[in-house]
C-alpha cells in the first residue's frame, strides 16, 4: 500500500497540457483525488482520499520538476511516510504512449524530477507509475516534453487519463504485485 502518490509536474498555465503534465491531469481527473481539497502545503498542493477505510494524500510539488523533492521530503516527514509508501507518477520518454509501467527502485532514467526525489529523501526506494509519451520522432527532447499532446495523441488523451484510474488505485491499495495485470500493456487497446 502506498500512503502517498505523488505527481511531478511544472506549475503554471503554460505547462498544464504538457507531457511533462500527464501525472497532474491524472490527479486532477481521477475520481479518487479529482474532487478533493486540495491544499497549500510543503511547497505544494496536497489532497486526502480515503479508499477501503485507509487514508492516502496526493501532492502536486509547486517547485518546478527538478525540485520536486523539496517538497515530497518535508510532506513525507511530517505525515511519518516511508519511501517505501511513496509513489511517484511521472510521464517517460522510454514507454510508448498507451502504456504505463510500475516498478519499485532502481535507476533515474535521467529524470530531474525523480532525481531530486531521491536526492532529498537520501534513497531512490520508493515506487513509480511511469505514464509512457514516447520519444519524440525527431527534435529535441525537451521540447517535447514541455510540448502538448498533438494528433491522436490527443484526442486519446481524455480515455487514456479515464483507463489510468484503475491501475492507479489498485497500486494504491493493493501495492505493486496487483499491477502486472496493466504493466507494459496498451492501455487504448
Amino acid at each position: 500500500m502506498f500512503q502517498l502518490v505523488v505527481g511531478v509536474g511544472n506549475p503554471g498555465p503554460q505547462y498544464a497540457e504538457t507531457k511533462h503534465n500527464i501525472a497532474w491531469m491524472l490527479l486532477d481527473q481521477t475520481p479518487t483525488f479529482g474532487n478533493a481539497i486540495w491544499k497549500s502545503k510543503f511547497k505544494g498542493e496536497y489532497a486526502e482520499a480515503s479508499i477501503k477505510g485507509n487514508k492516502f494524500y496526493a501532492l502536486k510539488p509547486q517547485t518546478y520538476m527538478n525540485l520536486s523533492g523539496e517538497s515530497v521530503q518535508p510532506m513525507a516527514n511530517f505525515f511519518k511516510i516511508a519511501p517505501s509508501e511513496i509513489l511517484v507518477i511521472h510521464d517517460e520518454l522510454d514507454i510508448p504512449f498507451g502504456q504505463v509501467h510500475f516498478k519499485m527502485g532502481g535507476g533515474l532514467a535521467g529524470h530531474n524530477g525523480l532525481k531530486s526525489i531521491a536526492a532529498c529523501l537520501g534513497t531512490d526506494s520508493f515506487a513509480r507509475m511511469r505514464i509512457g509519451i514516447g520519444r519524440p520522432p525527431h527534435g529535441d527532447v525537451s521540447n517535447w516534453v514541455l510540448g502538448g499532446f498533438h494528433g491522436d495523441q490527443k484526442i486519446q488523451l481524455p480515455l487514456l487519463i479515464q483507463k489510468l484510474h484503475d491501475p492507479l488505485v489498485t497500486a494504491m491499495v493493493d501495492g505493486l504485485n496487483k499491477v502486472g495485470i496493466y504493466n507494459k500493456k496498451n492501455l487504448l487497446a
